[in-house]
């Protein structure tokens, strides 16, 4: 268990912050210390303040004293908050069985860690920043994600120290970004966050980067000083590709579309000929997209083959793993079928298959050092100076295409110490059991058809219902007819009418409209699917 030691709370690090906390910022630490058992309170005291508790001044006002195991609220009540511990672990809290109470408490603490920043981050008194050199933070913390889990203590500590140490929007911070913090802005923030509604950039980046590393001088002279380039990704891609390809001025029409088979995999045999057709006409193929987990069917390119086609003809090989597939890697069981992502880029979207609130998308690159900062910066002197007083390697901002981002990497790094590595690949793993076990359970079901044939890749599970009333309808073309337009968009929209449940629908290429279950959800269990089902034969049993 990476549970203690984590952050470094010895003398050293002490009094940088002395003296420099108002009564009423000291007020709310004095709060979370009664509140928080087993010390915790003490260590995110020490953390806000930067000195161990001094005694107080003469006729200082106290604040009120409360009895061992009661909540603090200085009124008669039956609260039990401070009877819970946080010595426990992630699987404690919702979806698990009985989690709600553990849960809202939980919150319920960093809720109030983000109210005494709040109060702090107003208060003129405070330190606008608290500044330590990055190589001083890398020194006093261990950045390291484990296997294991940490406690929920550990997390804990961890939420108060990074806004310990990052910057206030303080009433005395002049910026023309950070211009302060809105209250009912803030409110929005969290219920968008906490709603987790919906983003497809890395695939951009990793095309820009090809056609930057094949012509650097694409940069300050646009597309006019190259020839005419083409990308090449499979028809059951993601529309981020061609998306990318019109906002990088390459156009839509130099996205050639490869065969997929049935069951949605890129046909390499096609790639390398439709490459070679290329060629042949004078354009210069510079760019190949294949997929880990596609977005309709969850399939899997053959990345080896690609690979090998890409390394003979020297084209960049990127792989979209944001549909979903990229978090198998987790997966001892089923990262198998990742073989070959060994590519030039990879996209990898953890906002997906691990939960990680939106956003939270990354690019891997293996390239040189460097590739990216060449290929996007622009040398903003005004923001971006070099006579910092700071090791620069640390202000990465240059390489970005967004100038004012979120720090949308401390969700997954946060996540990933309080369920470790085996906490995702449980997760994970248990999506794709539910997604078998729906697959089992309707493919020689009466009234349902499966869009391919075999064991669906990944988690998403494509089918048709058929009513009773087309159920053995002869006429082919007229039963599709049906399907299309009275089935599945009617059933869906039941769904929404009556709030049971929601599955999502789409036609694919010449198939009509079919239910493509997506199971990411580690709420998710074996009785969902159960009633998913029901479900959906209830409410078409008309049709």
């Amino acid at each position: 268990m990476a549970s203690h030691g984590f952050w470094s709370l010895g003398g050293d690090n002490a009094g940088a912050n002395t003296g420099s906390q108002s009564p009423s910022t000291r007020a709310w630490c004095q709060a979370a210390a009664q509140k928080l058992s087993g010390g915790i309170g003490s260590k995110l005291c020490l953390l806000n303040v930067g000195e161990v508790e001094k005694p107080a001044e003469p006729g200082a006002k106290q604040p009120p004293q409360t009895d061992a195991g009661t909540c603090g609220c200085n009124k008669s009540c039956n609260c039990t908050k401070a009877a819970v511990g946080f010595s426990d672990l992630y699987s404690t809290l919702l979806p698990a069985t009985d989690g709600d109470t553990k849960t809202m408490t939980f919150l319920q603490e960093v809720v109030d860690i983000l109210l005494a920043y709040i109060v702090e981050s107003f208060d003129r008194e405070t330190k606008v920043i608290d500044f330590h050199y990055p190589n001083e933070l890398l020194q006093m913390n261990n950045w390291e994600l484990q296997d294991e889990p940490a406690t929920l203590d550990d997390i804990l500590i961890s939420c108060r120290a990074t806004l310990k140490y990052a910057i206030k929007t303080h009433p005395r911070y002049f910026n023309q970004l950070s211009t302060g913090l809105d209250m009912v802005g803030l409110a929005a923030d969290w219920l968008t966050s906490t709603a987790n509604t919906n983003g497809a950039i890395s695939n951009m980046y990793a095309m820009l980067l090809a056609r930057f590393k094949m012509f650097p001088e694409v940069k300050e002279k646009g597309m006019s000083s190259v020839p005419r380039l083409v990308a090449f990704t499979s028809e059951h891609s993601h529309f981020s590709i061609k998306k990318g390809a019109a906002a990088l001025g390459i156009g839509t029409e130099s996205v050639i579309c490869i065969k997929a088979d049935q069951s949605g995999k890129l046909i390499p045999a096609d790639l390398e000929r439709r490459i070679l057709e290329a060629k042949q006409k004078g354009f210069v193929p510079f760019f190949v997209s294949a997929t880990a987990g596609t977005t309709v069917y969850g399939a899997f390119d053959p990345l080896i083959a690609i690979s090998d086609i890409c390394k003979k003809y020297n084209i960049w090989m990127h792989v979209d793993q944001g549909a979903w597939g990229g978090s198998l890697l987790m997966s001892r069981r089923h990262r198998w079928k990742l073989d070959g992502v060994e590519a030039n880029s990879v996209t990898w979207n953890p906002h997906k298959m691990m939960s990680v609130p939106l956003q939270c998308s990354a690019l891997l690159v293996r390239e040189e050092q460097g590739l990216m900062q060449n290929c996007n910066q622009m040398h903003a002197c005004y923001l971006f100076q070099q006579d910092k007083h700071y090791d620069l390697s640390y202000d990465t901002g240059d390489k970005a295409l967004q100038c004012g981002r979120h720090v949308d990497i401390f969700k997954l790094w946060l996540m990933w110490r309080a369920k470790g590595t085996i906490g995702f690949e449980a997760q994970i793993d248990k999506c794709l059991e539910l997604s078998e076990y729906l697959y089992n359970k309707i493919k020689d079901r009466e009234g349902y058809e499966m869009v391919f044939d075999g064991k669906p890749q990944h988690t998403n599970v494509c089918f048709w219902y058929l009513p009773p009333g087309i159920r053995y309808m002869e006429d082919k073309e007229e039963r599709k007819k049906h399907l299309h337009k009275q089935v599945a968009p009617v059933i869906k929209a039941r769904m929404m009418e009556y709030g049971t449940t929601m599955v999502s629908y789409q036609p694919q290429g010449d198939k009509v409209n079919f239910f493509r279950m997506v199971i990411s959800n580690p709420a998710a269990t074996f009785e969902d699917i159960d009633f998913l089902i029901e479900e959906i034969e209830r409410l078409g049993q008309d049709l």
